[in-house]
């Protein structure tokens, strides 16, 4: 692991993993760069790959006030020690601040976004606007714990049955140190509406990429994204869900950066 100081002082962790063309992973809501770790692994066959820590969780440092900038200033420190540029792949909401950082003018080579959770009006009920200040409040109130479960519960829309199975898990205790960060990718994600000026504002190749065996609202929302870029293809993978597996994203990432 190495640390490098983003624009407002905060250190970002990361971890380097292999040689080739630089291509920088960004994770998603609720858990660390741990979640990326195994895809590292399989990328770092033909790449340098810089899996870090999104600020206030891991082994990141995080600020007092929270801003979407504030992201892609560490984005910015990520890629100026990967050589001033990367292939970018984000996550679910990690890929919705990767989409929105090569928006800004971040200096990405190649755009991959894994199922930008997007939600078309009319395909599922969409989070309350107001949810970061759900998790803030929460936080605030000292209850982490119901942060993570109103995650889990009303914005993933996991069954209850399953809620209540995490909550008793080993892994749970990792769920709430990092629940403030829910309002970070609740911001990031605003009202779950595609945000069509900003990706049509994309000038990198970008390719969406959606499991074969996810929910349909999923899929709508990811095509609909595709629709919006400038210069963007969409690829399924048969069998693949939310939770993909690595072994099988690895291949088509590194066919898109190829």
């Amino acid at each position: 692991m190495e640390k490098v100081i983003s624009a407002d002082g905060t250190a970002i962790a990361y971890d380097k993993l292999g040689a080739g063309p630089a291509v920088v992973l960004v994770c998603g809501g609720s858990v660390d760069r741990m979640s990326n770790a195994p895809l590292a692994s399989l990328l770092a066959e033909k790449y340098t790959v810089y899996n870090y820590d999104r600020r206030g969780r891991g082994d990141s440092g995080d600020g007092e006030v929270y801003e979407i900038e504030r992201e892609f200033e560490d984005l910015d420190a990520i890629f100026a020690v990967a050589g001033g540029s990367a292939h970018l792949y984000g996550t679910s909401s990690g890929a919705a601040l990767a989409a929105l950082a090569t928006a800004a003018g971040r200096p990405v080579n190649r755009l991959a976004l894994w199922e930008p959770p997007y939600i078309v009006e009319g395909t599922r009920e969409r989070p309350p606007a107001n949810t970061a200040d759900i998790y803030r409040e929460f936080v605030a109130a000292g209850r982490r714990d119901k942060a993570a479960e109103y995650f889990m519960a009303e914005v993933v829309g996991l069954p209850a049955e399953f809620v209540a199975m995490a909550k008793e898990s080993p892994w749970w205790p990792a769920q709430e140190a990092i629940a403030h960060t829910l309002a970070y990718d609740a911001t990031i994600m605003g009202d779950y509406s595609v945000p069509v000026e900003a990706i049509a504002a994309i000038a990198v190749p970008t390719q969406v990429l959606t499991g074969g065996a996810s929910d349909e609202w999923m899929k709508t929302g990811n095509e609909v994204v595709v629709e919006a870029l400038s210069d963007g293809s969409h690829r399924i993978l048969p069998g693949q869900q939310h939770n993909v597996d690595a072994g099988v994203l690895a291949p088509a990432l590194k066919d898109f950066f190829a």
